[in-house]
């Protein structure tokens, strides 16, 4: 059975497993939206996990392939807190050392500070210490010294946390009804949701590859074979019953449709549970 993890109206699969049988045996594509381990800072190519659309994770729990679960608090606070205590041991135990290694170095390095002040007339110059070698620069007055000496505090803010950019974590889940409306999964019930997803699954039925077409100023791209090998042919626009169509909107939707030499698919729900489909093309002034 496929998880299929839900936050905030976001359908997110973790397996590497899943997101292949999702693509090669049901035809859903998704978006892959996680950053590779070794290249966090880049967007160029993306890794796991892959996003799915609430259609296409509405069209799997349907069909009993998936099933939607939501995670639990797997760290409570106790646990967040054993945790920062024990980085801030390790860290100011790591800290005590180093000054330990580097303390003969700090002692030169606050007599020749003294004596370029003057404070110790007739000592013998010493030749100034790499900044390389001391954890902070070394203080100009008595007071800040005691800095090198206080307790170290770590900042919570650099507390290391585990983040699962190579490998998802399994922990306590439980599972969300995607038939009712929740905050995990606010899509049930809403009329374009509906919409949407009627169009999508007949598409989809009809051996259609499907993909998000927002940047297309669609709902759906829609791909005769897998998006791999095959440029969209139809962006799908879904029209809710009743709801009007702008004729500037239409016009726009034509023509940016046919500039990217795509059909653009007017869906209407119609009566009796049925689907109007109207394609349309810019043919400009004969």
């Amino acid at each position: 059975m496929i998880r299929i993890h839900v936050l905030e109206g976001a359908a997110l699969v973790w397996s590497a497993e899943d997101a292949r049988e999702i693509r090669e045996r049901f035809r859903l594509v998704g978006t892959l939206v996680g950053a590779l381990a070794r290249k966090p800072r880049q967007n160029a190519r993306l890794g796991l996990p892959l996003q799915l659309l609430p259609e296409e994770a509405r069209l799997l729990a349907e069909l009993g392939a998936a099933v939607l679960v939501r995670g639990t608090k797997t760290q409570p606070p106790q646990e967040l807190e054993e945790s920062y205590q024990e980085q801030q041991r390790l860290a100011g135990a790591e800290r005590g050392a180093l000054l330990a290694r580097l303390a003969e170095r700090i002692a030169q390095g606050r007599a020749h500070r003294r004596e370029q002040r003057g404070e110790m007339p007739g000592s013998r110059t010493l030749a100034p210490a790499s900044p390389s070698l001391f954890l902070s620069p070394l203080p100009d007055t008595e007071e800040d010294s005691g800095l090198l000496d206080s307790p170290f505090v770590l900042p919570r803010g650099s507390m290391m946390i585990q983040l699962p950019t190579a490998r998802w974590r399994p922990g306590r889940v439980e599972q969300v009804d995607w038939t009712s409306p929740s905050p995990d999964w606010p899509h049930a019930g809403r009329p374009a949701h509906e919409v949407r997803y009627r169009v999508f699954r007949e598409l989809w039925g009809r051996g259609y590859y499907l993909s998000g077409g927002s940047k297309f100023g669609g709902d759906f791209l829609v791909y005769p074979g897998d998006p791999l090998r095959f440029h969209a042919h139809y962006i799908a626009l879904c029209c809710p019953p009743e709801a009007p169509l702008p004729l500037h909107a239409l016009v726009a939707a034509t023509r940016l449709g046919t500039s990217v030499k795509k059909t653009l698919l007017l869906c209407s729900p119609g009566t009796g549970g049925t689907l109007a489909f109207t394609s349309l093309q810019w043919s400009g002034l004969q």
